[in-house]
């Protein structure tokens, strides 16, 4: 597998594990000292609003057990990521991606099923966050791990 293609999939499965809320999954993508920065894009022409930080794996990963919002039932977030940029220099690279996250909530089906004519998937999609993923990313034994992440949300945010 090529470094882009495993840099990349870093991203997958940055993006799955946010969506599961698993926070095991999350952590093992970081290097024990990683940081995570969360900022507000609220000025274009000068430095974003910092809203948070996290540091170390450890924590990390609790916030995305524990500090995500959960979803309800039959929800789910999709989290999709676009226009990637990889920059790579020997055993450290640079992933910056544009992201979007979407609330999926299914319809509760009727006890008396769907009515008739009802086709397609039943339910809403709402798009929710967007913004920002920079990843500075590390290879320690053959496997690249994410030493820094900055996510810069284009809405305001509570954290």
């Amino acid at each position: 597998m090529s470094d882009e293609l495993a840099v990349q999939q870093v991203l997958a499965r940055y993006v799955r594990a946010h969506d599961r809320r698993d926070g095991a999954a999350m952590g093992a993508l970081f290097t024990p000292e990683a940081r995570v920065t969360i900022f507000y894009n609220n000025n274009p022409d000068g430095e974003p609003e910092l809203i948070g930080e996290l540091a170390g794996r450890e924590a990390i990963a609790q916030a995305t057990t524990h500090m995500m919002k959960p979803h309800p039932p039959r929800g789910w977030s999709h989290n999709a990521t676009d226009g990637l940029l990889i920059d790579i220099d020997g055993d450290r690279a640079t992933l910056d991606a544009q992201f979007m996250v979407f609330t999926v909530l299914g319809d509760a089906k009727p006890a008396s099923g769907w009515p008739a004519g009802a086709m397609g998937a039943m339910g809403t999609i709402t798009p929710i966050e967007s913004g920002y993923y920079t990843q500075k990313l590390v290879r320690v034994d053959g496997q690249w791990l994410i030493e820094s992440l900055q996510v810069r949300h284009n809405l305001p945010f509570a954290f």
